[in-house]
């Protein structure tokens, strides 16, 4: 059998990483951009504006000012990876279906045109049964270190 990768955009990388950290280090609290971008490696104006996008499908809230920061609008068991895929990348339906060739929309009857909805309709079912709480408990068991929180505090 050949394996052939599918490939998900670094958006849908970085969307993916930071509601992990949410969930896994913040446990219920607020976290800042700045914590999560350093934590996972990724620019901070790049996954401010993922956030947005997080933020408008109502994966995550947000708070501005001392003590703000983004936390996951409900808990990590009801947050599937499709619902972040789709935050970022819009549908499957549409990520899966052939991009039209130089012809334009002339019809190619020997192209095998009934595949992308098949695997739109899998692969949306993979997504939808992993949820931002089992990649919590897989984290765990392969012993992903926690961070201490979002730095020091200083009190006056």
């Amino acid at each position: 059998m050949i394996r052939v990768p599918m490939r998900l955009s670094l958006q849908v990388h970085y969307a993916i990483c930071g509601v992990f950290d949410l969930a896994y280090n913040g446990q219920g609290e607020r976290v800042s951009i700045q914590m999560i971008s350093q934590r996972q490696a990724i620019p901070t104006r790049y996954l401010e504006q993922i956030f947005q996008k997080l933020r408008k499908a109502d994966l995550v809230t947000s708070k501005r000012g001392p003590g703000g920061g983004y936390e996951l609008s409900r808990s990590a068991g009801e947050i599937t990876l499709r619902q972040i895929v789709e935050a970022v990348e819009g549908s499957l339906s549409s990520a899966f279906q052939m991009a039209q060739g130089p012809g334009g929309g002339e019809s190619v009857i020997h192209r095998p045109d009934f595949l992308w909805d098949t695997l739109a309709v899998q692969m949306a079912g993979a997504l939808d049964s992993t949820t931002v709480e089992w990649m919590c408990v897989e984290a765990e068991k392969s012993e992903v270190p926690r961070s201490g929180g979002d730095g020091p505090m200083y009190f006056i």
